[in-house]
């Protein structure tokens, strides 16, 4: 009885048991569907939160960029690591603080109307000589109110260049540019090619008076005809109207011919694509320069001989005799290979650095170079630049050659002229006018006394040579500085041969910072 009476105690457990199970999986099934609903929507609702939330910041991030985006901006513009900003220093330009090119004539400024008087000039000199004396002759031609004719090339310089005026400079635009202050003309009327005409050696720096007194020629001649057009005007105390001319023949009219600007600009694409940045060095290591200046240091007996004959018996070279240690000691000769390649890397710029070389022939060849390219392999030539055939044509034409050097020198990064000649300042003064691109100035006499201890051991080359050319060329980069004058305690007519060159310093006349009363002219 017992036992029956459990047994069916324990089905009751079991059947109660079963409708618990049963009553539990149906509010399991019940509260899992509630839960999945409910889980679907707020995820769904999240997300489109987020979508929103991110939206936002990605348009207000357009605005203001991120903290750390912003940082990184300003790093690509002012590099936090040393090397970078030892890179800046190396080939930023000066600070110009907003000057800029001012060439407009003043309100009172009247062009030459003296149509029927013809200043005819031969150009002396290479390149750059004859751009600077036919840039004076064009103010020369305004003051004295005469017709300019297209000026004669050198053809009996060193060089021995043949080319026209018009295989160099683009003529037609030289004549439309300045029409609004001369006149110029192709050639002579044919009715004065035989008339009588004033030959004049006019004298060197000379000032609008003189030139105002030299008109009382066309009394009597309607031709005046100049043998020589270098340094005719004077750098200083000429009209705010005639120093702008002097700069709108100079770097608006005086345009090289389509041919050598062409090739020019191309030449400059492609050292551009092989690296970027790139120095251009003026090394006037050439046969012509060291015997001009007499300068032997470096070089064999053999080569000095060269050079003293050559000096003996090039006529228009006065000075015969000259003393090369005395030179090199005051900073006259220009630096040599090695000298250039040691100056070079005190300053910091690495083995790698792109060199172009603007120059001629370098005396002795690669026997000479081979002490540059040693610390600086990567030189480049034009005729490593340009194809045999797009330099066909600038073949045995010194001055044409130069012209495409000159155009790659004003557009480098850096310019670097081992001798202060009349490339040198050309090149300077028009870097400065547009926008004081970075010129470095080696001071040579200075440099020649930490050369000399370089090589009797009391310097070594290291940080503490760098420290000195570095401090010694902190001011010699091309910055904004008003033009110099006379040196202290020179007099006469001498003063004005050691006064900087106008073309090597258009500042102030054709350059106006920012805030100056000459900017609205």
């Amino acid at each position: 009885m017992q036992t029956q009476v459990y047994q069916h105690r324990n089905v009751k457990k079991k059947e109660a048991m079963h409708r618990l199970v049963e009553m539990a999986r149906f509010h399991t099934r019940k509260l899992s569907l509630s839960l999945i609903t409910f889980y679907t929507i707020f995820i769904f609702a999240f997300s489109i939160f987020i979508f929103l939330l991110y939206v936002r910041t990605f348009i207000a991030d357009e605005d203001q960029p991120h903290p750390l985006l912003s940082h990184q901006s300003r790093s690509l513009q002012v590099p936090d690591s040393p090397r970078y900003k030892y890179d800046e220093q190396l080939w930023d330009s000066p600070h110009s603080r907003g000057f800029h090119p001012c060439v407009k004539p003043t309100a009172k400024y009247k062009g030459a109307q003296g149509f029927e008087r013809y200043l005819s000039v031969r150009s002396n000199g290479g390149l750059n000589q004859m751009r600077t004396g036919i840039a004076d002759m064009v103010a020369v031609a305004h003051i004295m109110n005469a017709t300019l004719v297209i000026p004669q090339l050198d053809k009996r310089s060193f060089w021995q260049d043949s080319s026209v005026f018009s295989d160099i400079f683009d003529e037609f635009h030289f004549i439309e540019s300045l029409k609004g202050d001369i006149r110029i003309v192709q050639e002579l009327p044919k009715n004065l090619e035989a008339a009588p005409r004033a030959r004049k050696h006019f004298t060197s720096w000379s000032g609008v008076g003189y030139y105002e007194e030299m008109a009382r020629l066309w009394k009597d001649y309607q031709v005046i005809h100049v043998p020589k057009s270098d340094s005719r005007l004077a750098n200083n105390d000429l009209p705010l109207d005639i120093q702008r001319l002097r700069c709108r023949a100079m770097y608006h009219a005086l345009q090289f011919s389509p041919p050598i600007e062409n090739l020019g600009k191309r030449l400059v694409d492609r050292l551009r694509s092989r690296g970027g940045k790139y120095i251009a060095l003026h090394l006037r290591y050439e046969k012509d320069m060291l015997s001009f200046t007499g300068c032997a240091y470096g070089l064999t007996d053999v080569e000095s001989e060269e050079l003293r004959i050559l000096r003996e018996t090039t006529n228009y070279w006065k000075v015969k005799k000259i003393n090369s240690t005395e030179q090199r000691i005051g900073g006259f000769c220009p630096l040599t290979p090695k000298e250039v390649g040691i100056f070079l890397q005190a300053l910091g710029f690495p083995p790698s650095t792109p060199i172009y070389i603007a120059a001629g022939e370098i005396y002795g060849g690669n026997t000479h170079l081979s002490e540059l390219s040693s610390r600086f392999p990567n030189l480049i030539f034009k005729e490593s630049l340009a194809t045999p055939e797009e330099l066909k044509a600038f073949t045995n034409h010194a001055s044409q050659n130069a012209a495409l050097d000159y155009i790659i020198s004003v557009e480098s990064d850096v310019f670097v002229p081992s001798y202060s000649g009349n490339m040198a300042r050309a090149v300077e003064g028009h870097r400065r006018f547009l926008g004081h691109r970075k010129t470095i100035n080696p001071d040579r006499k200075g440099l020649i006394g930490i050369f000399d201890k370089l090589e009797t051991g009391e310097l070594v080359e290291g940080a503490a040579l760098s420290h000195i050319v570095q401090r010694m060329h902190k001011n010699r980069q091309g910055a904004p500085r008003k033009r110099q004058g006379s040196l202290p305690g020179v007099k006469g007519r001498a003063r004005f041969r050691t006064e900087e060159s106008f073309y090597e310093n258009p500042y102030p006349e054709c350059i106006c910072g920012s805030r100056s009363k000459l900017e609205r002219t």
